[in-house]
């Protein structure tokens, strides 16, 4: 299929979500949020979806802040999708975590102050205005190797003073997606904040996680001995992961190759079967350490709840976890997610939900009409690059859909031919 129009058959997919008034402005408002060469405002889109002023520019405001559809419904479509073209078969590899996307003024609805991750380190500690996001991508191996790439297919807004904490939206949004995938089994990978999934009973779905240093493991529990009284529901306690990568004799450890986002590396990994009582009280999980054999880097302990996977399948399987830090990056930087001055309602939600939905649309994309990679323009800094990046993506859409308006308006001549071609470059780099 022409790429311009398998871009439009993507977008027609949510025709269902819409009255039919209402999709035309939606397909206006994600052509001119692709197209937007500034700071993706509703006005900015605006201008360059509707520079003649077919509808009234308030009508694309009230569309985001109070239009009758449901976000639900669009991440529905993409995750069936994206899961139907990437994920034909076997288990579903997803990622959880929460970011902040930034936001100033003083009555932006759902924001609050919260904990900037970016900017934190271990002795300080960021906080800023924004909203707190907790966000589900699909992990996709791309055909031309390299790092995983990280597609969103559900986000949920974590609010300040919420009943509801991020994990408990992570839970949700797990039981969301087995709903609209019900024949589907889901692996789960997530950093040590949301490590208590692992006794969370999601559908279907394993979970993998950071090990907290000082937790509290113990045996599994033993057997009834049928004497009176209630039956022991833990064994003897243990010590904690790091005094038991310490008391380790060299024979536990096993050498194995882990894949670290394209790159196989040598570790050391140390498996055993614990109790992780505080968090899952009735079912064993598997604590795996992995230590580097140079001893340059420190121990990292690792937590998953599928008891068949190896201590090296386990590492693996987390380091590709990285793909949705890279996802919120290219959403900020390349997608302008923080940029619509939406202040009102479901405004600043839907915005925001709505810049990682068309980041993970325009990977869809890109993956099905590129499939070899694409190429890209040569830079001198860049001389070993050998794989596209989400901007290349971008860039590929931004080039077609511009070259299609240009040339519609400008003659077919060699000197003009040289003109566009230059400029179209240009614009589509200018994201």
């Amino acid at each position: 299929m022409d790429p311009l129009a398998a871009w439009a058959v993507l977008v027609q997919c949510c025709a269902s979500v819409f009255h039919r008034r209402s999709f035309a402005i939606f397909g206006d408002l994600v052509t001119g949020w692709v197209l937007a060469p500034g700071r993706r405002t509703i006005t900015g889109i605006i201008a360059v979806a509707d520079p003649t002023g077919r509808r009234a520019h308030d009508a694309y405001h009230r569309f985001v802040r109070d239009g009758a559809w449901a976000m639900a419904s669009l991440w529905r479509v993409l995750a069936t999708h994206a899961v139907a073209r990437f994920a034909p078969a076997g288990v579903v590899s997803v990622d959880c975590d929460d970011t902040l996307f930034h936001k100033s003024g003083r009555r932006v609805d759902g924001a609050g102050v919260f904990r900037d991750a970016v900017r934190s380190s271990g002795r300080r500690v960021v906080y800023a205005l924004g909203l707190n996001l907790v966000v589900i991508t699909l992990r996709v191996t791309p055909p031309w190797g390299g790092c995983p790439l990280g597609v969103p297919v559900n986000v949920r807004l974590h609010r300040k003073k919420d009943p509801t904490t991020t994990v408990e939206h992570a839970a949700e949004m797990i039981r969301e997606l087995a709903a609209w995938l019900p024949e589907r089994r889901f692996h789960l990978c997530c950093d040590g904040a949301y490590a208590s999934l692992a006794g969370a009973a999601l559908p279907r779905c394993h979970v993998t996680s950071r090990m907290r240093r000082d937790a509290a493991v113990y045996e599994p529990a033993p057997p009834p001995t049928g004497r009176r009284g209630r039956p022991r529901t833990k064994g003897d306690r243990l010590p904690t992961p790091p005094q038991i990568a310490a008391q380790a004799r060299r024979r536990d450890w096993t050498r194995t190759t882990i894949d670290v986002r394209g790159r196989h590396v040598e570790r050391l990994v140390h498996v055993r079967d614990v109790l992780w009582y505080r968090v899952n009280k009735h079912d064993v999980v598997r604590l795996v350490i992995v230590r580097d054999p140079d001893g340059v880097q420190p121990d990292d302990f690792f937590v998953t709840t599928d008891l068949a996977a190896t201590g090296g399948d386990v590492a693996s399987r987390y380091t590709g976890r990285w793909s949705i830090e890279v996802t919120f990056r290219d959403t900020k930087q390349d997608l302008g997610g923080q940029d619509p001055q939406c202040w009102k309602r479901k405004g600043p939600e839907r915005a925001a939900a709505l810049s990682l939905w068309l980041h993970g649309l325009i990977w869809c994309w890109y993956l099905d009409t590129h499939p070899t990679g694409g190429t890209w323009p040569t830079r001198p800094w860049y001389h070993h690059k050998t794989t596209p990046s989400f901007l290349d993506a971008l860039a590929a859409l931004r080039r077609l859909q511009w070259s299609h308006r240009i040339t519609a308006l400008s003659s077919p001549s060699t000197e003009n031919t040289k003109i566009t071609d230059t400029m179209l470059d240009a614009l589509a780099y200018a994201a």
